[in-house]
């Protein structure tokens, strides 16, 4: 990891402690004790491109994203107990759960070995981001393509998914309305 990288996480560890949603949200999630869990995606990429458009206000969460990974969960439902339980610690939130070692067969691919791998799968290399509480006073990053395109304000079609999916996910989700600095790159294969 270059000096870069960890600059880029000392400086998102530094927002996500100044953002008592996300702490109070990273508890919660800490708190059910799931195998490889973090809160990824809009959790920490929105939080980032908020502070490098320096917005006053943070951009509205639509959900928070919880993944984790259990390869030995029989219950193919179990999420919906997960997301109960982190309704009633934060009711105002819209959780989504999912069990990453599951979402391989939704999606078309090989079966994934980890959250991390399961990143890696993900649309755009800039959500493929998570955070998670390790202990009471520290967390963990995990990124499948590192920081330096977030913390660029770009957006990055991953080449394992096609591009009309990017495309698709650019235009609904209004990224470069709300972060007008942003650039879409074109990625390599």
């Amino acid at each position: 990891m270059g000096n870069s990288e960890h600059g880029y996480q000392e400086q998102l560890l530094f927002m996500i402690k100044r953002d008592s949603l996300r702490v109070k949200a990273l508890d919660c999630v800490w708190q059910l004790g799931l195998p490889q869990c973090y809160l990824a995606a809009g959790f920490v990429r929105n939080l980032v491109w908020d502070h490098l458009h320096q917005k006053e206000y943070p951009t509205a969460l639509n959900d928070l994203d919880v993944v984790y990974f259990d390869p030995t969960e029989e219950c193919d439902v179990a999420y919906l107990d997960f997301e109960s339980r982190l309704r009633k610690m934060m009711p105002a939130v819209n959780w989504q759960v999912r069990n990453q070692a599951k979402m391989h067969s939704r999606n078309g691919d090989i079966p994934y070995t980890s959250t991390l791998d399961a990143l890696s799968y993900w649309p755009e290399k800039e959500t493929a981001v998570g955070i998670r509480k390790i202990n009471q006073h520290d967390y963990e990053l995990i990124t499948a393509f590192g920081w330096d395109s977030l913390f660029n304000l770009q957006l990055t079609a991953n080449p394992k998914r096609s591009h009309a999916l990017f495309a698709q996910r650019v235009r609904d989700k209004r990224w470069l309305t709300l972060w007008p600095k942003l650039q879409i790159v074109e990625s390599m294969p």
